[in-house]
């Protein structure tokens, strides 16, 4: 499916409500001005509250499993808005809640 292409700006919160960051985005390829993440980028996740009983063990770092099929930066596959994620340690999905509404990709 056609989905809009992430960049560094886009919000994306783990499932817990713990903001997502790119650790390393594409900076040679941009849309709207602002670097377009790919595949292989882990993102950093800040400000997890999640806690099991009264162990925290909040999200740290989302793994991208599923990106573009037909669109490359870098040789790698960016990701877009319907792209999947895992966080670890826990194995919640992310959200994209908002991105460029300009590139789309698929």
């Amino acid at each position: 499916m056609p989905g809009f292409l992430l960049h560094v700006g886009a919000t994306i919160l783990c499932a817990h409500g713990g903001q997502a960051q790119a650790t390393a985005p594409n900076p040679r390829v941009r849309v709207g001005g602002q670097a377009v993440v790919t595949l292989s980028v882990p993102h950093t996740v800040a400000g997890c509250p999640f806690t099991t009983g009264t162990n925290p063990m909040p999200c740290v770092t989302a793994q991208w499993t599923t990106g573009a099929t037909r669109v490359r930066a870098g040789g790698q596959p960016v990701l877009l808005q319907d792209s999947q994620a895992t966080c670890v340690p826990n194995g919640t999905p992310v959200n994209i809640v908002m991105t460029q509404m300009r590139v789309r990709g698929q």
